[in-house]
């Protein structure tokens, strides 16, 4: 199997081919329906960290917005209008290794809120490092699921980022599984990486069994040591969850930022290995509008929740 996945990667085995039998595998397990998502960038720019692929950094000069956590109203206000949309699940993103205790507090206030007066919402927050105690505060104010990616292959990680390790990164992923939430953690693609080590990556997610992987692809940003980078094309984007599907056939696979970029008209496509879909803006580029995201699913003959 290795061997095959390997020559998909490398595209020398039948991508189309390979889309078919994919599409078998993700509608054995997840049917019809395509689930979709939405973030939102709460609190924007001034990271400590130096990820290179990140418009939010302090070390690099992109014109990423910055701005500190939005008001509780703002919050409530932008997760109502998501779920109103028919979007299944919202997320609150917060730039940062971590947040302070205020505005941890405040997030906690947000969701609880949400929960009592919209208790079927799936409600998901990626507020970076937090410890078992924060978890299960979130877990108790009515989270369902937490978001921590890894990024990419132990082996190539410092390649990509030195202000955090890639140890911390897994470790939050476990205390999330440890706390009883749900864990969403992927990472992104495009960044460099050999074949070797997106299969080494693959593997890191197969033993770690989270519940959603979050494919992202590079779209690079201008300021960034990676605004230069052009290692995807669609065909390769497109093998990526091939693979992705064939090692975890029974893991949401959920198509998020850079897919515009790197799919271009291939983009429907994905939804044959990926069961999910980020809809609507990223952290600090525009999406696609959620009508033409809602009509491509359906022209597929699959099902979607979108209004």
């Amino acid at each position: 199997m290795k061997k095959y996945l390997k020559s998909l990667l490398e595209e020398r085995a039948d991508l189309f081919k390979a889309l078919v039998e994919a599409k078998k595998l993700k509608e054995r397990f997840f049917g019809k329906h395509i689930e979709t998502c939405a973030i939102l960038n709460a609190k924007s720019g001034r990271c400590a960290s130096d990820c290179k692929f990140c418009a939010q950094s302090i070390f690099y000069n992109t014109k990423a917005p910055t701005y500190p956590l939005l008001a509780r109203e703002e919050l409530i206000k932008k997760a109502r209008e998501a779920f109103q949309k028919g979007i299944e699940r919202f997320s609150f993103v917060t730039s940062g290794v971590c947040l302070s205790k205020k505005e941890f507090l405040e997030i906690l206030q947000v969701i609880s809120h949400l929960k009592e007066v919209f208790p079927d919402l799936k409600l998901c927050a990626s507020l970076g490092q937090l410890d078992k105690e924060r978890l299960k505060a979130l877990k108790e104010a009515g989270l369902d699921r937490y978001h921590h990616n890894l990024e990419c292959a132990p082996s190539f990680y410092t390649s990509i980022c030195s202000q955090q390790s890639w140890k911390d990164r897994y470790r939050i992923a476990l205390y999330t599984k440890e706390v009883g939430l749900s864990l969403c953690c992927g990472g992104i693609f495009g960044l460099g990486e050999s074949t070797d080590h997106i299969l080494e990556f693959i593997e890191v997610l197969k033993n770690l069994t989270p519940d959603s992987i979050p494919v992202n692809f590079l779209h690079p940003i201008a300021g960034t040591p990676l605004e230069g980078a052009s290692y995807l094309t669609p065909k390769k984007a497109l093998a990526i969850l091939c693979v992705l599907r064939f090692a975890l056939p029974e893991t949401s696979l959920r198509v998020c930022g850079g897919r515009e970029y790197n799919l271009r008209d291939l983009q429907a496509l994905s939804l044959l290995p990926a069961n999910a879909l980020m809809v609507g803006n990223y952290l600090t580029t525009t999406g696609r509008n959620i009508e033409a995201d809602k009509q491509m699913i359906l022209d597929l003959g699959y099902q979607t929740s979108l209004r």
